[in-house]
């Protein structure tokens, strides 16, 4: 491991100022992506700002928002009444990620910014225009199994991992940032980028702002909301397709959904298409395959994943299916 300097700060504005005077430097919380990045010198941060006791570790209800501090670890989000209660999807997608030891230090602001599992971006032997532009993306002609089906470009063909991001970005959460430019707030599905001719960048965060909460607004069909993943083994595996639905079903037909995908894109894919396809129709299988349909229009496999087409669609259908409690 290269060396690198550790520093402590005592409030958030004070962290914002030592990233925006340091290129070098990089925010520390669990630390669960990071130290294994710095230990493959895939990232090689000058300076470490540990952020993990500036930011709120607490789940707080404000007039039907749930706010979740960053500092909120994985299994304390997955565990917590309120979010079991109302949006058992999100517990559920947090639960399907990493390990219990893993979860019990991960954060919640960490987990979103987690950056690709990409062999070849893991692999500084090998060309990856993510960590290194224009050097090449190899998957492309390599192993790319596990990669982009929707969103993809010619630089790069990688997914992102985050099994909790997809949650949220289908029940339209926010997240709160301050930078060096202030405080904002950015709805979650914006957060992550496409990777078009800069795949390097992730996200749409400037250099030094930070994550400091996560809101997730009141949806009262969220009670009726899944997570499910297809994976390679049942536990500490990331994502080959996922789905994250809600569905409100009156009179027999679709009054509303949401629908998000992971694995299947540079970013967690909110899957819009399928959405509107969806409204107004009745709630059977054959309408849940038909929205899944549209969605995948834009799908544009490689050779080794073209399998994730079939598999996108057998998942929001029988996901849908199972939350409307019709036959798939």
């Amino acid at each position: 491991m290269r060396p690198f300097h550790y520093q402590r700060v005592a409030d958030v504005d004070s962290a914002v100022s030592v990233l925006a005077e340091t290129p070098g430097a990089e925010y520390l919380a669990g630390g669960t992506n990071l130290v294994d990045l710095m230990k493959l010198e895939v990232a090689a941060p000058e300076v470490l700002v540990d952020v993990r006791r500036l930011t709120s570790d607490q789940i707080e209800d404000r007039d039907g928002t749930l706010r979740i501090g960053a500092s909120v670890t994985n299994s304390a989000l997955a565990a917590d009444p309120l979010v079991r209660q109302r949006f058992p999807v999100l517990s559920q997608a947090v639960l399907a990620g990493a390990s219990p030891q893993l979860r019990n230090l991960a954060t919640t602001g960490g987990n979103l910014l987690q950056r690709t599992r990409c062999g070849y971006f893991q692999d500084v032997t090998t060309p990856c225009n993510k960590r290194e532009p224009g050097s090449g993306c190899s998957a492309r002609e390599g192993f790319h199994r596990e990669h982009a089906i929707l969103g993809a470009s010619r630089e790069c063909v990688a997914t992102h991992p985050s099994d909790m991001a997809v949650a949220l970005v289908a029940l339209d959460a926010v997240v709160n940032t301050v930078g060096p430019g202030g405080a904002r707030r950015i709805d979650l599905v914006d957060l992550h980028r496409l990777p078009g001719d800069q795949p390097q960048r992730d996200t749409v965060l400037d250099h030094g702002e930070l994550i400091t909460s996560v809101d997730v607004p009141p949806l009262e069909f969220a009670t009726t909301s899944r997570y499910r993943k297809a994976r390679d083994r049942t536990s500490f595996a990331f994502a080959l397709v996922s789905v994250a639905a809600a569905l409100d079903v009156a009179d027999g037909a679709v009054r509303d959904v949401r629908v998000a995908l992971g694995g299947v894109a540079h970013k967690p894919w909110r899957a819009t298409t399928a959405e509107q396809v969806l409204r107004g129709e009745p709630a059977t299988a054959e309408a849940f395959r038909r929205a899944a349909d549209a969605e995948l229009e834009a799908a544009d496999p490689l050779p080794d994943n073209d399998f994730k087409v079939q598999l996108v669609r057998n998942m929001i259908t029988g996901a849908l299916a199972d939350l409307a409690g019709v036959a798939r």
